[in-house]
């Protein structure tokens, strides 16, 4: 079907189903050769470990940017008021929501950039709250973040 029939059908569709189509974000596109974005999720070429093409999905920049700024607005330093269990429970739980919703296709490197930020941000906490110079590294390593206080890590470490 071309791509104009398959947009009116789109649109015939959607008005049965009492639905407005956004203009500004409704568009024809060729893929695997453009890659768009639906629902938070990249839907373009994606490559395998073996180097094979196909169209896939990945999360969308934009939610990955979006998960990172809940979490520094989580950690900001304005809140050291509160329990240190309680942000991490916090942060585990918008953690745990978006991994569920965002499992689909190669999401790896999305997990590590987030599991990063999340550590950092964490890390920069506790130094306020506790008033402690510097990056927080050696004092609050991973070991005190993910055993002793529970913080989620979406992606396994490598051994």
């Amino acid at each position: 079907m071309p791509a104009k029939e398959a947009l009116a059908a789109m649109r015939v569709m959607m008005s049965k189903l009492k639905l407005t189509v956004n203009e500004s974000k409704a568009r024809v596109c060729t893929a695997p050769e453009e890659s768009f974005d639906f629902m938070g999720y990249t839907l373009g070429r994606c490559y395998s470990p073996a180097g094979k093409v196909y169209l896939g999905t990945i999360p969308a920049k934009k939610r990955v940017r979006r998960i990172c700024a809940e979490v520094s607005e989580v950690t900001a330093h304005r809140r050291t008021r509160q329990e240190t269990r309680q942000v991490a429970g916090t942060l585990n739980r918008k953690l745990n929501g978006w991994a569920n919703y965002f499992c689909l296709g190669p999401v790896s490197k999305a997990y590590r950039s987030i599991d990063r930020h999340a550590a950092h941000r964490l890390r920069q906490w506790l130094c306020a709250k506790h008033k402690v110079q510097g990056q927080g590294m050696r004092r609050y390593s991973d070991k005190i973040l993910y055993q002793e206080l529970g913080l989620v890590r979406l992606r396994e470490p490598l051994i």
